[in-house]
């Protein structure tokens, strides 16, 4: 029953329609069952591991939106970036997420830390400050 269901999701993902759709569910719809149970678990390891595969997702999420044109040119693009997600969840100790968040993510982010956390709260002050004169300038109004 698996191995058919995969079979035809492989097979769709290399001709169907909606290939990126099914591809974003494929990556999500689990993660989140399984984060939802993390939360709910008491124990911290499986909280930390579906945090670290979100940080993953999110961030190739955000490579992914500007680069779509020259991604849209890559044969087989939704089968590569399934078998990726699939590869970042898989319930081994090691797998994708852990991988790519700890040769890639996270040496950039220790190494930078500081400027993000100043960018991080310059836009968060700039965001209040708009807030604030928007709201005094409806009250006015």
């Amino acid at each position: 029953k698996n191995l058919g269901l995969t079979v035809f999701l492989t097979f769709y993902l290399l001709i169907g329609y909606g290939t990126l759709l099914l591809s974003n569910l494929i990556g999500f719809l689990y993660p989140a069952y399984a984060s939802i149970k993390a939360v709910e678990s008491s124990g911290k390891d499986d909280d930390t591991k579906w945090l670290t595969y979100w940080v993953v997702f999110s961030f190739i999420t955000l490579i992914e939106l500007p680069a779509a044109i020259l991604l849209s040119w890559i044969p087989f693009y939704s089968l590569i970036k399934t078998i990726f997600f699939v590869w970042c969840f898989i319930p081994i100790s090691n797998n994708g997420s852990v991988v790519v968040y700890n040769r890639f993510i996270r040496p950039y982010f220790l190494k930078h830390q500081g400027d993000i956390d100043q960018a991080v709260n310059d836009l968060s002050k700039k965001a209040t400050d708009v807030a604030f004169e928007k709201l005094v300038t409806a009250k006015v109004n």
